[in-house]
């Protein structure tokens, strides 16, 4: 259960990073108050896999979630550039959360 309460808070810190910065600087109620939700239930979600996985490796896996998550929904939806070296980036943060997901009892 712990490895489903951490793939959903990766999920939500997508939310939140989004949310953020559609939000303008705070200064869009809207996106303000879903980037807060997403924010309290992604932490809350990373706390309850945390009781039974070991810190570096959940900590590691919800930011490689969040980071690739963001990277693709700038690329995708807010039409950021998908140069090589950032598709390369990409790569291995997932690399690297493979290798901690593989590495974990």
């Amino acid at each position: 259960m712990s490895w489903l309460y951490l793939a959903l808070a990766g999920l939500l810190e997508i939310v939140w990073a989004v949310a953020m910065k559609q939000s303008d600087g705070f200064t869009r109620l809207g996106a303000t108050a879903l980037m807060l939700v997403a924010m309290v239930g992604s932490f809350g979600l990373l706390a309850l896999a945390m009781r039974t996985l070991p810190l570096g490796t959940a900590y590691t896996i919800w930011t490689g979630i969040g980071a690739i998550g963001a990277f693709a929904v700038g690329v995708f939806w807010l039409g950021e550039a998908l140069t090589p070296l950032r598709v390369a980036a990409a790569l291995l943060i997932v690399a690297g959360i493979l290798v901690m997901k593989l590495s974990t009892p």
